[in-house]
This record gives structure tokens, C-alpha cells and sequence, in this order.
């Protein structure tokens, strides 16, 4: 039975002509999981919000449909629509830290949602139903749990309440906007778990917004592409997966790094068009190796592919016959020869005011060597990269840099030392300082580390934006006039001006799309072979190590418990949480492997 109906939806910039998303379709049965997948601002987000009436700040609903029950909710009141938010159609955000209150204990806020809905007739049915709503979601009804404050809860916790509110009075329909993003692969196994569960008990249609294409397979029956604020492919998800017809969805596929470390890992040149400033043919054909004349001058309508699958391509054919071939082999990994470690860590131990919470590390990275650094939120990963960094002073153990001693305190550390160490952090929005241009913040560690006039130091921002595939056309620009993925390349510019011997990355690409995610590990790879980089990669993202790492050290509880070759740790893994870490990992090849076999013996 179909839950929503979604038909011809535009959403444009108020006040212009500028279309966000357009002619958006798709419907969603009970029980379902509908995908969508696609860049940031390709819409994704605001076509969810549109499922709930609701539009950003500055943007408004022009023309469609969205029926809900055989209601369209764009035409409802704001009364009608507040009743219906949160008990029949809920919603569930990226980031729950500021979606909860943080004014509020749990309980309280888990409470004031059965009320303002009216469920149930008394305290003691709310009481029961809310015990019914953690255990949902594997969290104990405790009364001192219940007691805690959203920041005193781990980031897959306050997921897990995000995801509690939005089933609370049992809707017949949620949007799930990117829920997973940021957390390690054994939280995010238990969210997509929980998710998948819920859908299927409670007969609920969900709408699963997300860049992560591995995750999408694991979780959805059917799959939406959406580029430039359309959807170009539409199907099921193991035949949009197997066989994409279109060729956005096809190079999303090679930007996903496998878990397997078989297929060479893909980014996507050039970068999708804004509203208002779209082509009148289709809108991909700029970066696309397939389009012809035709596709410069006229936007494709949708074709059929199968039953079920149609896309928005005129050589959709020849995408899916080229679709269906091998994908490019991952270049093998150099052996690594030096008689002396770069970085040695010899039995460091690291904590806070509240405990040590790193014990006992031992690790070395040769010259031209990437070590990744891996476990889940909270496992030590960034506290010992903070050590080797200088930036958390309160350690024990010993550190060397080529030989020399390494004090923990980076102030304690000459100049030049300093300059050889370098650290690119998680997220450049609060790395990057928004009252700075690009040429300035690029500059900075030139200042710090070189005596060189005002040239020169242009001359060298210049050379590492072009390293990093920046022109120096962003010289003037602000951080917040830069994507996602622009704003990480200054970074990553910042760290290699200096020219340092080695690179932290730590969780660099954790918010990014896979094909920005693909286009920046491809630049790291090339720059540390180019410049002779040692690495060391923190990431939870186990899939991404086969393309960037030789070598891994998988960190539990503030200990590494397992460290070798990536082959041999992946292939052979020995250690119980490092099974367990491999088996959450989302892997599109394993998924649709899985799919098929089981068509088979159906």
C-alpha cells in the first residue's frame, strides 16, 4: 500500500526563477525504504523537508504534490500540518546535538513528545510507551539514564533518542536526513540496524537521505539519484547498483572505496551546477565523458530501463552496456624501505582531567609510509594524533622524529620541528578562520616558519593552492564563499606549505560526498608519493584504508589491538573487535553479492 505520493514537486529561491529541485517523483509503500543519494546540493535535503510542508528560510514551494494518506500536505494549514508532524509523518536530523534540547534531561523531552501529540490516555500508558520507545532503540529506560543531559550522551546515543522521538507515536512516515553521518561503523551498524527493524515491524514508508552510497544498499529497496535538483535514476537497488544506466550514478559507484581493495577509486571532476546558473541541456554533460551534441542542447526525459527503473539519459544504453564491464584495478601498494622511522611512539599513554584514556601505544611511520589509525568514537584515535601533533601536553612514553626526541608539548619543540609535523583537522569549518582570506590563512605557516617578501610568499601560496587543484583564483575568497570539499583543499594547502616530513589527517573526509571523499584521498595519495609524505590516516571508515594505507593499527579502549600490513589485518583479521569492525563495515560489493545470491536460491 502506498503511503506518499510525491509528483511533479519545485521547489525554487523566493522572490526568483531559480529552481532548487523540479519535477521530483517518487512514491513510498508501507514498509519500504526509498534512497536518496546524490552530492551536496543536489536537493536531496530540501525535498525531504518538502515531504513534511515545510521549506527552508528563503526558499519556497511552487508547484507539485505531496499526498500523504490521499492528503496533500502542501496544501494543509499550519495547524492541520503541526498535528501531523511528529505523530503521523516524522522527521529525523543529521545532527541530533542540535536537534535535542540540551536544557532538557532525556526523559523530559522523550516525555514532551507523547504529550503534545496526546498519546495515550494517561501518565502510566506514556510511562509504558516510553520504556517501549528505548528498548526500540537498545537504550535502557533507567531512571539515572533518563536523567543525563543530551551532552552527556555519545554521539550514537543521542542518535539512537533522535530516532526514539521520531517513532514515538508510531508515524506512518519518516525522513531520515542523513542520521549516520560522522559516526564510527559500529554505531552506524547499530543505527541502520534499529532503522531497518522499525521500517519493517511498524510497516513505516522512510525516506533515507544520504551521500553514502555503500549505506544505501544496505538499507533501502529502492534507490533515487538526485543531480542539480533532479532525479536522473530511479530503481531498484540492486539493479541501479548492478547496472546504472545513467552516468552521475556510475561515477558515484567508482568514488565508493571497497572494502575488498580490488577496484581503483574514482573522483568527480568539476562540480555540479547552482540554481540559476544551469545549462538548458542536461545538466551533467559538462563533466561527462558520454555526452554528445544532443546533450548540450536538450534535458533528457525519463526512459524506462526494466520494470521499475527508469533514468534521465539519451545514451543510456551505451552507459549501462560500458556499466556492466570490469572496474579499473587499485594500483598496488610500494614496499617501504628505510633504515630509520620517521615517527616512533614507544609506550605512550594520554588522558584528561577525568582519566588516562590511551594506554601503552607503541607505533612507527617509515618516510613515504601511510599507517591508518582506526576504532570507533571514543576509542584514543585523536588524542594519541593530538600527542604526536603537540597539542595535548598530558602524556607519557616516549616519541622520536628521524631519531631526535619529541617533547610532548609542541612549544617545547625548536621551529623546524615543528614545521615537519603537520595536522589537517576533521573539519575545515572550524579549522579555517572565517574572517581570513585564502592567501592568508595559506600563508600563515609561511610567516611562521620562513623569512620571505610578500612575492615569494604569494608565489608559494599560489604553488600549493595548484598542488591541491585550487587556482589562484581563490586567493580573495572567504572560507564560507568555498564547498565542503574546497575549504578541506585549503587545509590540506595550509599543512603542505609548509613542507613538512608528516601529515595528520585526522577524519578529513568523515562529512564529505564519496565523490569528493574519492577526489581528495586521490590528491593525499599523489601529494605524499610526489612530496615523500609520511601519514598518519585517523578514520573509522575501514573501506577508505584499502586505498590510502599500507599499514593499519586498529585502536579499543585507548589500546592498539591489532597492527600489521593492511592485507594481512583485513584478509586475516585476529583480534575479536577488529572482526567485529570489518563485519559493520558497509561494503556495496559485499551487499549486492549477498542480493544476488539470495535471488538465486529464490
Amino acid at each position: 500500500m502506498t503511503v506518499v505520493e510525491v509528483s511533479a514537486l519545485r521547489v525554487e529561491v523566493a522572490g526568483q526563477r531559480a529552481d532548487i529541485v523540479d519535477d521530483v517523483a517518487f512514491s513510498i509503500d508501507a514498509g519500504d525504504v526509498l534512497g536518496l543519494v546524490g552530492e551536496s546540493g543536489s536537493g536531496k535535503t530540501t525535498v525531504g523537508l518538502a515531504m513534511l510542508g515545510h521549506t527552508r528560510r528563503g526558499t519556497k514551494i511552487a508547484a507539485g504534490q505531496v499526498r500523504f494518506d490521499g492528503h496533500d500536505l502542501l496544501k494543509m494549514s499550519p495547524q492541520q500540518l503541526r498535528a501531523l508532524r511528529g505523530k503521523s509523518v516524522s522527521y529525523v536530523p543529521q545532527d541530533p546535538s542540535a536537534a535535542l534540547n540540551p536544557a532538557l534531561r532525556i526523559g523530559k523531552q522523550l516525555q514532551e513528545t507523547l504529550v503534545a501529540h496526546g498519546y495515550g490516555d494517561s501518565r502510566r500508558e506514556r510511562e509504558a510507551r516510553l520504556g517501549e520507545m528505548l528498548e526500540e532503540v537498545a537504550l535502557t529506560d533507567d531512571p539515572s539514564f533518563l536523567k543525563r543531559y543530551p551532552h552527556q550522551l555519545s554521539g550514537g546515543q543521542q542518535q539512537r533518542i533522535a530516532l526514539a522521538m521520531a517513532f514515538a507515536c508510531r508515524p506512518r512516515l519518516i525522513v531520515l536526513d542523513e542520521p549516520t553521518t560522522g559516526l564510527d561503523v559500529t554505531t552506524q551498524a547499530h543505527i541502520l540496524e534499529t532503522v531497518r527493524d522499525l521500517c519493517a515491524t511498524r510497516r513505516v514508508a522512510a525516506l533515507y537521505i544520504s551521500h553514502d552510497l555503500a549505506v544505501v544498499a544496505n538499507l533501502a529497496n529502492r534507490v533515487a539519484v538526485m543531480y542539480a535538483g533532479r532525479i536522473v535514476e530511479l530503481g531498484p537497488e540492486n539493479a541501479l547498483f548492478n547496472a546504472p544506466a545513467h552516468p552521475y550514478t556510475r561515477r558515484l559507484i567508482e568514488a565508493i572505496p571497497d572494502i575488498s581493495g580490488q577496484h581503483a577509486v574514482k573522483g568527480i571532476a568539476g562540480s555540479a551546477p547552482a540554481p540559476g546558473h544551469r545549462p538548458s541541456g542536461c545538466f551533467f554533460a559538462p563533466r561527462c565523458s558520454f555526452a554528445i551534441d544532443k546533450c548540450q542542447l536538450e534535458f533528457p526525459s525519463p526512459a524506462n530501463v526494466s520494470m521499475g527503473h527508469a533514468v534521465r539519459c539519451h545514451r543510456h544504453e551505451d552507459v549501462r552496456a560500458a556499466t556492466l564491464l570490469e572496474r579499473s584495478a587499485a594500483t598496488p601498494w610500494r614496499a617501504v624501505d628505510s633504515k630509520q622511522a620517521l615517527l616512533e611512539v614507544h609506550s605512550v599513554g594520554a588522558g584528561y582531567v577525568n582519566g588516562p584514556v590511551v594506554f601503552d601505544v607503541n607505533l612507527s611511520i617509515q618516510p613515504q609510509q601511510c599507517v591508518a589509525l582506526v576504532g570507533e568514537s571514543g576509542s584514543g584515535k585523536t588524542t594519541l594524533a593530538r600527542c604526536v601533533a603537540g597539542i595535548h601536553r598530558h602524556a607519557t612514553g616516549q616519541m622520536a622524529l628521524a631519531g631526535r626526541p619529541l617533547p610532548f608539548d609542541a612549544r617545547r619543540r625548536d621551529p623546524d620541528t615543528r614545521r615537519r609535523i603537520q595536522y589537517v583537522f576533521q573539519s575545515p569549518y572550524t579549522s579555517l578562520n572565517p574572517r581570513k582570506t585564502v592567501g592568508r590563512l595559506v600563508g600563515q605557516p609561511l610567516r611562521l616558519f620562513f623569512e620571505l617578501t610578500a612575492r615569494e610568499e604569494y608565489e608559494r601560496v599560489e604553488r600549493a593552492l595548484d598542488r591541491v587543484a585550487l587556482t589562484s583564483a581563490v586567493v580573495d575568497r572567504y572560507p564560507h564563499e568555498l564547498s565542503g570539499g574546497e575549504r578541506q583543499r585549503v587545509a590540506i594547502a595550509r599543512a603542505l606549505v609548509a613542507d613538512p616530513a608528516l601529515l595528520i589527517c585526522d577524519e578529513i573526509t568523515s562529512a564529505l560526498d564519496v565523490s569528493v571523499q574519492a577526489a581528495i584521498v586521490d590528491l593525499i595519495g599523489e601529494l605524499q608519493r610526489e612530496m615523500e609524505l609520511g601519514l598518519l590516516f585517523v578514520t573509522h571508515n575501514l573501506a577508505l584504508i584499502r586505498t590510502i594505507a599500507e599499514t593499519v593499527a586498529v585502536m579499543s579502549k585507548g589500546r592498539i589491538v591489532e597492527y600489521g600490513t593492511v592485507e594481512e589485518v583485513f584478509s586475516s583479521p585476529q583480534a575479536p573487535y577488529t572482526q567485529s569492525l570489518l563485519a559493520d563495515t558497509p561494503s556495496l560489493g559485499r551487499t549486492l553479492a549477498a542480493t544476488d545470491d539470495l535471488s538465486e536460491h529464490t
